[in-house]
């Protein structure tokens, strides 16, 4: 199929050489996107259906056999050998059980290595006499050793997953899923289900998936394109909002408060308090005559303008094409017949121009948002009823500043340029969004995403025990709400398939500390999995408790307080053990990554060492915030966790 497109002579089909550009750019793509992956079989499963899929059961018709796979692929002469996995006719696969066979006689499931076909599996669906049994397949090839970048599920979807993964466009989904349920996966899965679905509609309006951090999204990013989807933007909230250098740092409650959604209320107000009501007519000269808009009839033009609510920026846009109208019913009383070219030439008219300039004069956001934080008065006038005098304190920066360009802006500072910037002008809005560790944001930032599919729809991913910003989300209802997305549908995940039945049980004891009415993750894993608490003295028992776990295939995660880090860097360097940073990707001859506690969300190592979680909680600014940081460093571990430390263990963990 590659080489078809590869050999494809556009010479004689383009009109032009622009034509010739967009075309041979579309071909380069397709090649891309039907590249080979060695280690990554074209087909993981196969369905014979008692009845060709569509077709009348009678007795008597013949079923229809179909290979599953990643991609849809067909033979020279164009007839599918395998069917892709969103394909509807693939959907028994993830869902037919002995319980509902939906017309599938048998599932076989095969097992590679290395891309090598080595096993196959198979389940008698609509055979009475045979009993359900759990594949050791999926088990296999859930618990298959974590190296390099996190991949596909494809072959491993469950049921529940899938129902999430095919719901449709048109509604937003928010799944809230513990440690290790697939919720990321699920998330992104969704995507390439909705560009095979609505590959036309996304591909006008566009598709983004938002991670916490560069080190996440660089850990996720080749799964999509695994699947031939490479059209998939991604960014962090940070990225979003870049409209100015972000050099500085808030404390915790000043944060929270800027992070607040009562700021949007605030930004409203500043940005409409440009508005002034007119006292003066204005006097347009047209050759030899003279046409005026007296005050009043100004007013009421104002009055419309800001009951409209609309954006700031389009009102006034508008308001030049307001007066030049009133000009021209002017002008057809007196018996002239003007056209719509008069009226902007009216509108381009120097006296409106200024009187527009004077009622509605044009706002920098970033201006705006600094006048607010350096300007006392300024922030008290709009702010009244709504940030009281300590809150208003809080968030006013102590030091005059000169220039947009020279302030110290916060990542908080951020979000509020980008809610003034909204008022201003509409934010474009994309086709779907997919938002994942999305416990973490701050009303404002759920704002900030939400902008951006206002039009479109949304994936919220998160899991509100992992929750570690001051400003964590409460409830999903309240954050959905705050997304613009208060209809959409909250599914929960509770079946683990990563973190082994020991080290989830020992992380669940956080559990009522941090998230009382969440349900514990219950892992699905047949393996309980490697799991050791470990006393030490020095830091070079934390490298030996590495080294150990390096016998063992696949990668290895040292996830510390981020205080620690310089310390555990030395003995590793002084134990010549090489290791890399978050993100990483693990290579046959460096398998161990040190993590910050803070950069450990969204990560999975196939065997963690755990350095000292009393200095993971004492890390953050209050005990829950730590406990939930310390549950999420529990949680990274796929086959096995050691627990290393010198100071007492929390009293939640005992």
């Amino acid at each position: 199929m590659r080489e078809d497109v590869e050999n494809l002579d556009i010479k004689d089909v383009t009109a032009n050489w622009v034509n010739a550009a967009v075309l041979q750019h579309q071909i380069d793509e397709r090649i891309k996107a039907l590249a080979d992956l060695s280690h990554t079989p074209l087909f993981f499963g196969r369905l014979d259906y008692l009845h060709a899929p569509g077709a009348d059961k009678a007795e008597g018709a013949e079923g229809e056999r179909f290979y599953i796979g990643r991609r849809h692929v067909h033979d020279a002469e164009g007839d599918p050998m395998v069917i892709d996995w969103r394909a509807p006719v693939s959907q028994p696969f993830y869902r037919a059980s002995k319980k509902d066979p939906m017309d599938v006689g048998l599932r076989r499931r095969f097992g590679y290595t290395g891309g090598d076909l080595t096993a196959y599996e198979d389940e008698h669906l609509s055979d009475p006499s045979e009993a359900a049994a759990t594949s050791k397949l999926l088990q296999q090839e859930i618990e298959r050793p974590r190296v390099g970048p996190m991949r596909d599920i494809v072959a491993t979807i469950q049921p529940e997953q899938d129902e999430i993964v095919r719901s449709g466009l048109a509604g937003s989904v928010c799944v809230q899923g513990g440690p290790g349920t697939g919720k990321t996966a699920v998330g992104l899965h969704r995507v390439a289900y909705l560009l095979y679905a609505h590959r036309e509609r996304l591909a006008r309006t566009g598709t983004l998936v938002i991670g916490p951090n560069k080190s996440f999204l660089h850990y996720i990013e080749q799964v999509l394109p695994a699947l031939g989807e490479l059209e998939v933007k991604q960014a962090t909230v940070d990225d979003l909002v870049a409209h100015v250098e972000v050099r500085g740092t808030d404390d915790a409650t000043a944060a929270v408060i800027k992070g607040d959604a009562r700021m949007a209320e605030v930004l409203r107000r500043a940005v409409r308090s440009h508005v002034t009501l007119p006292t003066e007519g204005v006097v347009v000269v047209r050759g030899s005559r003279r046409w005026r808009v007296p005050a009043y009839e100004l007013e009421t033009i104002v009055g419309e303008l800001l009951d409209r609510d609309i954006r700031y920026g389009a009102a006034r846009e508008a308001l030049p094409q307001r007066i030049a109208h009133a000009v021209l019913v002017q002008m057809e009383r007196s018996g002239e017949a003007p056209d719509d070219r008069v009226q902007d030439a009216v509108a381009r008219n120097t006296a409106v121009k200024a009187a527009v300039k004077a009622i509605w004069p044009p706002v920098d956001p970033a201006k705006l948002v600094l006048r607010l934080l350096t300007d006392a008065d300024f922030l008290a006038v709009h702010a009244d009823g709504i940030l009281d005098e300590d809150e208003q304190k809080e968030i006013l920066w102590s030091k005059p500043v000169r220039s947009v360009k020279s302030a110290r802006w916060s990542p908080a500072d951020a979000v509020l340029i980008d809610e003034a910037t909204d008022l201003v002008q509409r934010t474009h809005s994309l086709g779907h969004v997919v938002l994942d560790e999305a416990q973490d944001l701050s009303p404002m930032q759920y704002r900030a995403v939400g902008r951006r599919c206002t039009t479109g729809s949304a994936t919220v991913l998160g899991d509100l025990a992992q929750g570690t910003t001051p400003w964590a989300t409460r409830s999903w209802d309240e954050a959905l709400a705050h997304l613009g997305k208060g209809e959409a549908v909250i599914e929960e995940l509770t079946a683990g398939f990563r973190v082994p039945t020991d080290v989830i049980t020992y992380a669940s004891r956080l559990l009522p500390h941090i998230a009382p009415g969440l349900t514990p993750v219950a892992s699905v894993r047949e393996n309980p999995g490697f799991f050791e608490v470990r006393p030490t003295t020095a830091d070079e028992q934390v490298v030996d408790a590495c080294e150990e776990l390096l016998r063992n295939e696949g990668s290895i995660g040292l996830i510390a307080a981020d205080a620690r880090i310089p310390a555990l860097t030395e003995a590793l360097t002084a134990a010549g053990l090489t290791y890399l940073g978050p993100g990483e990707e693990t290579t046959a001859q460096t398998r161990l990554t040190l993590v910050p506690a803070s950069l450990a969300k969204g990560l999975e190592y196939d065997y963690v060492v755990l350095d000292e979680p009393q200095a993971v909680v004492d890390g953050e600014p209050d005990e829950r915030t730590g406990l939930r940081r310390l549950y999420v460093a529990l949680t990274r571990a796929v086959s096995g966790l050691t627990v290393t430390h010198a100071a007492p263990l929390p009293r939640q963990l005992a």
